[in-house]
C-alpha cells in the first residue's frame, strides 16, 4: 500500500517480520499519552488494533490472546475439555475481560462495539502499519531540530 503524501495517514514501521513471529504481538508508539497500537501476528497474517478498549478505555492490546471455548452442552454434561476455536485470534481486555476479534476489531461481548483497526503491509521484510496521525506522537515540522527528549533512542543517521 503506497503512501499518498496528500492523505492523513502515516506510515509506521513496527519492526522486521522475524521480530513478530506467529502468536506474538508488539506494542508501538506508546508515547505522550497516546494509547499506542498493538501489532499481532495471527497465523502469519499481521493485524493492528488501537491499544484502547472501547468499553472503559483499558490497555486492550496488553490482554491475554487465546481462542474461545466451543461447547455443544454445559461443561457438567460431558467429560473432558471443550474444544478451543480461533486460538490466537481473540484478545481479552485485562480490565474487564471483554473479548475482541484481532482480525476485525469486532467486540465479541457487545456486537455494537469494535476497536479501531489499521491497515498492515509487509514491505521489504518490514511490518508496516498505516496509522491515523491522531493516534501517533506529534512530528516536528520538516527541517526542524528534534528536541533531545524526542531524539533519545534514535540511532544516528
Amino acid at each position: 500500500m503506497p503512501l499518498d503524501p496528500s492523505s492523513d495517514i502515516r506510515r509506521v514501521v513496527a519492526g522486521r517480520v522475524e521480530e513478530i513471529p506467529p502468536g506474538e504481538r508488539k506494542l508501538i508508539v506508546p508515547f505522550r499519552g497516546r494509547a499506542g497500537i498493538g501489532v499481532f501476528n495471527v497465523n502469519g497474517d499481521y493485524h493492528a488494533l488501537r491499544n484502547l478498549c472501547p468499553h472503559k478505555l483499558g490497555p486492550l492490546c496488553t490482554g491475554r490472546v487465546s481462542g474461545r471455548p466451543e461447547a455443544v452442552a454445559p461443561p457438567s454434561s460431558y467429560a473432558g475439555e471443550p474444544e478451543i476455536e480461533r486460538d490466537g485470534e481473540i484478545v481479552r481486555c485485562p480490565w474487564h475481560l471483554w473479548e475482541f476479534d484481532i482480525t476485525t476489531g469486532q467486540c465479541l461481548v457487545d456486537p455494537k462495539m469494535r476497536v479501531k483497526t489499521y491497515p498492515v503491509a509487509i514491505e521489504e521484510g518490514e511490518v508496516v502499519v498505516y496509522a491515523d496521525p491522531a493516534d501517533l506522537p506529534p512530528q516536528p515540522p520538516s527541517g526542524a531540530a528534534v528536541p533531545a527528549t524526542m531524539a533519545r533512542g534514535r540511532s544516528a543517521e
